[in-house]
């Protein structure tokens, strides 16, 4: 039986390792509307959060941004965009649309199962720490953020 294959070791650390957890940052990724958007939103922010040593929040901040992002592509009026900040210990991830109309209400946890739409931001509601949603103006164009926060365990 042959020896096991050594270990391969980052041979840059520092470009694995963040130096400040704790220190914010800002990302803003704009997007067209169009689907494969959310896919491209959805692994840009798993390199986001990887890169910056927040894996514990990988795979709830991925379901939580394809929920907002395919939100803003589907029922947007024209592009769109992912924001993710860090800040205080907190993580929070927007998404931007052209459309300025309020989202619909999510769906009860109770009656998800049974409902055809509506289950996103039921999903956001049921995972995210806290969210919500506020009507943008800015230089004549309209538009809303639907966001959500989440904190590291």
């Amino acid at each position: 039986m042959p020896p096991p294959a050594p270990a391969i070791l980052p041979t840059r650390p520092e470009l694995t390792m963040p130096e400040n957890v704790n220190e914010p940052w800002e990302y803003c990724l704009y997007i067209p509307n169009d689907l494969r958007a959310v896919t491209i939103s959805r692994r840009t922010l798993r390199l986001i959060l990887t890169m910056h040593g927040l894996i514990c929040l990988v795979d709830t901040a991925e379901l939580l941004a394809t929920e907002l992002v395919s939100n803003a592509v589907r029922h947007g009026k024209g592009p769109a965009a992912l924001r993710v900040r860090w800040s205080a210990g907190v993580l929070r991830i927007g998404a931007w649309d052209a459309n300025p109309e309020p989202p619909e209400p999510p769906v009860p946890l109770e009656q998800m199962a049974e409902a055809e739409e509506g289950r996103g931001l039921g999903l956001v509601r049921a995972c995210a720490d806290l969210w919500g949603w506020q009507p943008l103006a800015r230089g004549g164009s309209r538009g809303k953020v639907v966001w959500c926060e989440l904190a590291p365990a």
